[in-house]
């Protein structure tokens, strides 16, 4: 089960990368690095999944500074670094808000 802590933590020392998934989904949202980062720091873990094919990931749940939210799906890599699976912004039809699915 992945701590919203140790996720933090990784971010803080910059122990973590984006998936080429994550990467080409941020930008479709027009994310920056920094308000995904924002996000995770503010954010809460809102689901957990024990294995999804490639392990265990989790959903945090975040705010930028000026309020945008952001939903990040996270994993963890062999040797311990954060893999940042995809990130988007919550909306309808999928989630009613950021907290709750659709």
């Amino acid at each position: 089960m992945f701590d919203i802590k140790w996720v933090q933590e990784k971010v803080r020392k910059e122990e973590y990368y984006f998936s080429r998934h994550a990467d080409k989904e941020r930008q479709n949202d027009n994310l920056t690095i920094a308000e995904v980062e924002e996000a995770i720091l503010r954010g809460l873990i809102l689901e957990q999944y024990l294995d999804t094919g490639r392990g265990e990931s989790c959903l945090i749940v975040g705010f930028t500074n000026i309020g945008k939210p952001i939903h990040i799906v996270c994993g963890k890599t062999n040797n311990e670094e954060l893999a940042i699976i995809t990130v988007y912004i919550p909306t309808p039809p999928k989630f009613k808000n950021p907290y709750e699915r659709g």
